[in-house]
């Protein structure tokens, strides 16, 4: 595992629970609003943990955090997740996935396995705008049709889709489709885009809507999803 850091309590990222967030490095995506550009681009420049460092940290805080949340970059690039996971139930702790879903094959071993009990998945924009917001030439719609009903068709795994909205990247009609394409999700999420001077292309990105407009845009998918909230939005 790529170790690039340790957030050592959230009581935000693992819904209901007290958690800690793992961060791994390098993505297969280069979305211009990502946060976390530097574990994208240059993951080499973060001072590595090991998982000995990591699983020392888990063992210490057992019986004080409940979960803990993998996110990165991308973590199913990683070929060792699956051996790391089972190494974190073996402790007792709850695991949620953060994932842009474009890995269905380890998402679907991660689920068959048992090793999730959460799963987070980012919808970066509507079909026909998906290869331009996530920043790479050409995206197979398929795979990402492939997470969607993996967990559209299960019961078992409480799971999110979540859309970070952004100015010059999004408009109102893209949550029309959006909501189609998800139809039947228990819950979507859209989260307001937050400037830094860490984004990956900062370029591309208009700016944030009004706490009204991203409403409006909720309004729009909640014809085809029952829950649809935005968040990260005073």
């Amino acid at each position: 595992m790529l170790f690039c850091g340790l957030q050592k309590t959230t009581l935000l990222d693992f819904p209901g629970h007290v958690a800690c967030t793992v961060f791994t490095g390098g993505c297969n995506f280069r979305c211009p609003y990502c946060q976390n550009s530097e574990l994208v681009l240059d993951p080499a420049a973060f001072p590595k943990l090991s998982e000995d460092e990591v699983m020392t940290f888990l063992k210490r805080r057992k019986g004080i955090l409940e979960g803990v949340c993998i996110t990165g970059g991308e973590p199913t690039l990683q070929p060792d997740l699956p051996e790391f996971l089972r190494k974190v139930r073996e402790l007792g702790y709850l695991v949620k996935l953060d994932t842009n879903g474009y890995r269905p094959e380890v998402l679907q071993s991660l689920m068959e396995e048992g090793l999730l009990d959460y799963v987070a998945m980012d919808v970066k924009a509507s079909k026909e705008k998906y290869a331009r917001t996530v920043g790479v030439s050409s995206v197979d719609l398929a795979r990402l049709d492939r997470s969607i009903s993996l967990l559209l068709g299960q019961d078992k795994i409480p799971y999110e889709f979540r859309t970070t909205v952004v100015k010059g990247l999004h408009d109102l009609a893209d949550f029309e489709e959006i909501g189609k394409w998800l139809a039947g999700a228990r819950v979507l999420f859209l989260q307001g885009y937050r400037e830094s001077e860490n984004v990956l292309d900062p370029s591309l990105c208009m700016g944030s809507y009004e706490l009204t407009e991203l409403e409006c845009m909720a309004e729009k998918a909640k014809k085809y999803i029952a829950r649809v909230e935005v968040r990260g939005v005073e």
